[in-house]
């Protein structure tokens, strides 16, 4: 029985790998918030593809480490929540290795022709 050529076999592994990580890298979360007023903090979260991702969650969490919000994202991948007093940041997270974070300095109000999920 013949052995597989060492080349081929290479060649195989190195196109696994790519195609491997090219599928890993498809779904990374992105989170945007904006203030729809200044008590009033709209976010979305969706994969870097522009995937929507109803029902992921989402958390407000105090600096200290409390958290302030656990959340769901609606059908519209979107949560809005009251501003906290605390100094806070917002938790996408969508499974082990796959978060993102938005800093409460990041958050501001909407762009005058944003995207209607910021209206």
């Amino acid at each position: 029985m013949p052995y597989p050529d060492r080349r081929m076999l290479r060649r195989l592994l190195a196109a696994v790998l790519l195609c491997a990580g090219a599928a890993a890298g498809a779904h990374e979360p992105v989170a945007r918030c904006v203030l729809l007023d200044a008590q009033t903090v709209r976010c979305r979260g969706a994969s870097n593809d522009g995937d929507e991702m109803a029902g992921a969650r989402m958390d407000v969490i105090a600096h200290s480490g409390e958290t302030l919000l656990e959340g769901r994202l609606d059908a519209r991948s979107t949560l809005t929540f009251k501003r906290p007093a605390k100094p806070f940041y917002v938790l996408f997270d969508i499974g082990p290795g796959l978060q993102a974070v938005v800093e409460q300095e990041e958050i501001g109000p909407a762009p005058a022709r944003g995207a209607r999920w910021m209206r």
